[in-house]
């Protein structure tokens, strides 16, 4: 049996129906367009000038959110298939799981966050759903923009926090925003709750396990860490902070000599050459394999399938989630909390209040078009703000630093 035929006419609707296809057009599955709508989507390219955790612009070697979503697609897109689900779903869920994140990465969706509390705050999982389902136009119903009008089961996967603000077990993190409820209650229709599809845990999964890996990759390469020489008590503060708050000192130091004890684990620092570049990238791929291979295993031994939808749920074996956890911790220390790295993120955070302040006071004469007319269509002052957020978050770095020049630092200069 092909995947595809383990979803049901509900997992394929779309919230606006469409006419066939030409006949002379390539036949492909309801899943295999959805993936095509996102990757030839404005916000997927934008990714590419966007901070993954280092700047975009600062090297040529290092990750942003495109290459990101791409590796994250790759890893969900295995996994998927080892389990029997449709691949398709989940590599779409993945290639699209960053579309809402605005420049400077999570560092500026923290910005906006703070920002926008009187239009009901900004999360970047309910930008991409807004995204998607509304700013991303392809389709329209009557007068209004649908968005790219993914299939249920698609958009469903592309679903990380399937609640609302305040509604979740996780505090900050949430799926939708208010005046976007409508299109995500069509989308749980089927399945009410707070509860994940299995493609959405996999797509989460996959970028956790592309976090981690890639992160720790990235600031080895960049001579931010080595890892033969890890100050294991900062790593453990790190991963408390960052992630797991109650995790002890001796259960860091545990995981570390786990993963130290992988054959092709470093013994001498990096050396930047190809010898050791080889290394580090076998490394790389070991890890991604450890990782998606237990979490295999343990699915497959928890329940009989079949693992799609709402039919199973993916298991994560404790030590697993352990090691993912210290890795990103590595990362956190060494990268993320770099002392050149803390005043940038402070400027950054700056930045963007400045230029949302800039954009309201100017209205929509400093909007694109698409904003400037849903600013002329907004019935209040929060809906307004609203407006400006997606403005911002549409930005990639580079072009939010240029729009700041333009609205604030000349505004300023232009001032007698």
């Amino acid at each position: 049996m092909d995947a595809s035929d383990l979803y049901d006419d509900a997992a394929r609707e779309r919230l606006v129906e469409e006419p066939p296809k030409r006949v002379d057009a390539p036949i492909r599955t309801p899943f295999e367009r959805d993936r095509a709508r996102v990757v030839h989507a404005a916000s997927s390219r934008r990714l590419a000038a966007k901070t993954q955790v280092v700047g975009p612009q600062s090297d040529d070697f290092v990750r942003n959110r495109l290459t990101h979503s791409l590796e994250v697609a790759q890893v969900a897109r295995d996994l998927s298939r080892a389990l029997g689900s449709q691949p398709d779903i989940a590599e779409t869920a993945a290639l699209a799981h960053d579309l809402g994140h605005p420049p400077f990465g999570h560092n500026g969706e923290r910005a906006l966050a703070a920002i926008s509390a009187e239009c009901g705050g900004f999360e970047g999982n309910a930008q991409t759903l807004r995204l998607l389902t509304r700013l991303e136009a392809k389709t329209f119903d009557g007068d209004r923009s649908v968005g790219l009008n993914l299939t249920r089961a698609t958009l469903d996967a592309c679903t990380k926090y399937p609640w609302g603000i305040g509604e979740g077990p996780f505090p900050g993190k949430f799926g939708v925003y208010a005046d976007d409820r409508p299109v995500f209650d069509w989308m749980r229709a089927t399945q009410p709750g707070q509860r994940r599809c299995l493609e959405a845990q996999v797509m989460d999964l996959a970028d956790d396990v592309a976090y981690s890996v890639h992160d720790v990759e990235d600031g080895v390469v960049a001579g931010r860490l080595d890892l033969t020489r890890l100050d294991r008590a900062a790593v453990a503060e790190a991963t408390r902070a960052w992630y797991l708050p109650d995790v002890a000192d001796e259960t860091v130091a545990e995981v570390l000599d786990d993963l130290a004890r992988i054959d092709i684990w470093p013994s001498t620092p990096y050396d930047g050459s190809r010898r050791h570049l080889a290394a580090l990238k076998n490394l790389t791929s070991d890890v991604i394999g450890r990782f998606c291979g237990a979490v295999q295993q343990a699915t497959f031994a928890a329940a009989p399938g079949p693992f799609v939808r709402f039919r199973a749920d993916l298991v994560i074996p404790e030590q697993t989630a352990l090691e993912i956890a210290v890795l990103k911790g590595i990362a956190a220390h060494y990268v993320m909390q770099a002392a050149d790295r803390v005043a940038l993120l402070g400027r950054q955070r700056e930045l963007l209040a400045e230029l949302v302040e800039a954009l309201i006071d100017r209205g929509p004469d400093a909007l694109d078009r698409p904003f400037a007319d849903d600013w002329h269509a907004a019935a209040d002052d929060a809906a307004r703000l609203r407006v400006v957020i997606d403005q911002v978050a549409s930005l990639t770095d580079a072009s939010a630093v240029a729009r700041h020049a333009r609205l604030v630092d000349g505004a300023v200069a232009s001032t007698p």
